[in-house]
Order: structure tokens, then C-alpha cells, then sequence
């Protein structure tokens, strides 16, 4: 009944089309780690809502804007295109099939992470909360039941920042600052409060951490940086 649960609570979100490394019964479990997301009466529910006003002032701004919408995409080319530019190599399925394939088995993976806590905690994304519009509307309908703590496509986007550190560590600057800003996007949004995004980010640093106990991880990343040599060569 458990699983069920989680797989459907799940399927709005990740979809089916890469297996996961790990699922969620094997990620840490964020209930136990992370705090409660901020209550309503409190300071720091206050920040969150100073900061709702500063992504909609964000908005305003048309290259945030498209910045912003293009990463509300939920899928892994959007990924690896948000990337790309910071990494310093084009990412795809096509032409760097070894890191693409990384980032493919590490989102499906890191998705897992958060489940639990969002499950858990139920949390009202601020476009509910307000009765108000986000920049991309296409979510609106399949997350409004969906829980905002933690931010899913912030664990992603930071995850990604850490492995592709990993593989050009010489790019790490450029390659953390655009994994930062994938999350504050999601402030940008509309679909998140700012505790979801750094809770997320936090989730994601103990997802990774679990993943490099991996071998089959530890494997697909050993052939993304043989690739990236490779290329760069």
C-alpha cells in the first residue's frame, strides 16, 4: 500500500521513462533530516512571502523571464540544455551519450529523494496559496495537489551541478551559479516558496552523497569524464 502510494504520488511528476539507480526506500529519508518547512505565523514565512514578491518583480525582467520558464520544463533535455552553456560543452543524447546518460540515471535518482517529505508535509505551493498565476501555466492543473517542500526541480538542478563539478571541475564557478539560479527560478515561477528551494538543495547534496556509494553511479560517471576528455581533448 506503501508503494502505491508513492508511485502515485510520483507519476505527475517523474514519469516512466528512466529507471531510477535508486529508489526511495534506498535515498535518505528527508523527514528525518530536514526541518519542518516554516509555519505560517512564522519570521521565516514572512522571507518566504518578501521573496514570492521578489520573483513576480523578477518576471519583469524578459531574460529572467524566459530563463525561468525555460527551466520549468520538466525534462532532461531541459536539463542538459540549462547546462550546457556553463559546462562549457554542448550536452545531448546524440553528442555526449555518456553524460547525458549520467544526468538521466542522477535526476530519476534524486527525484526519489524528496518524496517522503513532500508527502509528508503537503506544503501549499504560493501560486495556491495566493490564486494566482504562474509563468507556465501547463503545471498549474497536475501540481496544485502536489506538495511544494521540497522543491523537486530544485533538487534536480543542483544535483546536476554537483556531478557535472565533478567531471569539469574547472568550470565549477559557472556550472554552480547556474545550478543556483535553476532553483531560485522556481521562486521566479511562482511555484515555490524560498524554504523549498533551500531545502531542496540540501536534499540533493544528501542524495548525491548516498549515490557515490553506488557502483553502477560510481560506473556511468567514470565513462562521463573518459567522455568529456575525450571531447576536450
Amino acid at each position: 500500500m506503501k508503494k502505491a502510494f508513492i508511485l502515485l504520488f510520483l507519476l505527475p511528476i517523474i514519469g516512466m521513462a528512466q529507471k531510477p539507480l535508486l529508489d526511495t526506500t534506498q535515498m535518505p529519508n528527508a523527514v528525518y533530516y530536514l526541518p519542518a518547512p516554516p509555519d505560517n505565523a512564522s519570521a521565516a514565512f514572512q522571507y518566504d512571502k518578501a521573496q514570492y514578491r521578489w520573483g513576480k518583480e523578477q518576471r519583469k525582467d524578459s531574460t529572467s523571464l524566459a530563463i525561468a520558464v525555460h527551466d520549468a520544463v520538466w525534462t532532461i533535455e531541459t536539463v542538459c540544455s540549462a547546462f550546457s552553456e556553463p559546462f562549457g560543452l554542448t550536452i545531448s543524447k546524440e553528442g555526449t551519450p555518456a553524460i547525458y546518460k549520467l544526468i538521466a540515471a542522477t535526476c530519476a535518482s534524486v527525484d526519489q529523494a524528496g518524496v517522503l517529505a513532500k508527502a509528508r508535509y503537503m506544503r501549499t505551493r504560493p501560486y495556491v496559496y495566493y490564486n494566482e498565476p504562474t509563468i507556465y501555466p501547463s503545471d498549474e492543473e497536475d501540481l496544485r495537489t502536489n506538495g511544494s517542500y521540497p522543491s523537486g526541480h530544485t533538487i534536480r538542478g543542483w544535483s546536476t551541478a554537483l556531478i557535472l563539478t565533478e567531471i569539469n571541475p574547472d568550470r565549477a564557478d559557472t556550472i554552480l551559479a547556474r545550478g543556483f539560479l535553476f532553483g531560485e527560478n522556481r521562486v521566479i515561477a511562482g511555484y515555490h516558496w524560498q524554504s523549498d528551494v533551500d531545502a531542496g538543495r540540501l536534499v540533493a547534496s544528501a542524495a548525491i552523497a548516498r549515490l557515490h556509494a553506488d557502483k553502477e553511479f560510481l560506473h556511468l560517471m567514470e565513462a562521463a569524464k573518459k567522455e568529456f576528455e575525450k571531447l576536450t581533448r
